[in-house]
Order: C-alpha cells, then structure tokens, then sequence
C-alpha cells in the first residue's frame, strides 16, 4: 500500500459518495466502491484529512455514516 493507490482509493469513495447524494454506512461504500474495510479506512482518512467527509455515528444502532461536506 503507498501514497499513490490510498488516493485512488480515496477518489474512488469520494466518486461512490458524491453518485449517493447523501450518507452512505460502510456496507453501502464497500458495495459502491468494491473495497475492502481497511481500504475504504484509508481513502476516508485522506478525505477527512482534505476536509472533504464528515463521519457521523450512532453509539446505540452501531451505524456510521459518511457524507461529503
């Protein structure tokens, strides 16, 4: 895993959110993107480290959602 492939994968997220038009849960970013958890992990950390995401989680459903900002 390098710099270059985390940031395809990052584009490939911010692609399957942007085709959502609202929050997705992992289950849906993994179906969209065809990536696996660790490396949908990696593109939402560049995203959120470019301001471009925000993660939202409910404790009691044990649901995340991710949105673009």
């Amino acid at each position: 895993m390098n710099v270059e492939t985390i940031g395809l994968w990052a584009g490939a997220v911010w692609n399957a959110l942007n085709d959502a038009e609202g929050a997705l849960e992992l289950k849906g970013l993994k179906k969209a993107t065809k990536l696996k958890e660790k490396e949908i992990f990696a593109a939402l950390g560049w995203l959120a480290r470019e301001g471009k995401v925000a993660v939202e989680s409910d404790e009691a459903e044990k649901v995340v959602d991710v949105k673009l900002l």
